[in-house]
């Protein structure tokens, strides 16, 4: 079974020179899955946050391209968070995991690779549902 131990930090690789920076990721490589779907996050609001579920089939991996943002990681036993501030670097999220996006500094971007299109079916919206989901009794 995951754990938020099964979350990590991917180094990409960069091409820098005179006109700039060039991040590659390709999958199977730096990626740890086929690359179905991509998309972003931006303009949040102060106080705002984004996620707050869990996958049952979909691995993602989360890139902050501009800016910085956190992400809390939550296996239903333990938490942490991660802070993104490094175009470098993405945070691997297997499916079980529950994350949520927050912390969003202004003009802060989040990049999400995910490894299916999209699938309401996927998704594990509620904390309760999720801890039932990993068998995990409710101590509230």
């Amino acid at each position: 079974m995951v754990n938020i131990d099964s979350c990590r930090l991917i180094d990409f690789q960069d091409r820098i020179d005179e006109r700039g920076g060039l991040v590659i990721a390709e999958a199977f490589k730096e990626i740890p899955f086929e690359i179905r779907r991509v998309f972003y996050l931006f303009n949040i609001p102060d106080e705002k946050s984004r996620g707050a579920h869990a996958h049952r089939e979909c691995h993602q991996v989360l890139i902050a391209p501009s800016g910085h943002f956190t992400v809390e990681v939550d296996d239903g036993i333990n938490r942490r968070r991660i802070l993104m501030d490094n175009p470098l670097k993405g945070l691997y999220i297997p499916p079980g995991i529950w994350a949520s996006e927050l912390l969003f500094e202004p003009g802060a971007v989040c990049l999400v690779l995910a490894s299916d299109n999209y699938d309401e079916s996927d998704y594990i919206r509620s904390y309760d549902d999720y801890l039932s989901f990993r068998g995990i009794r409710s101590i509230r």
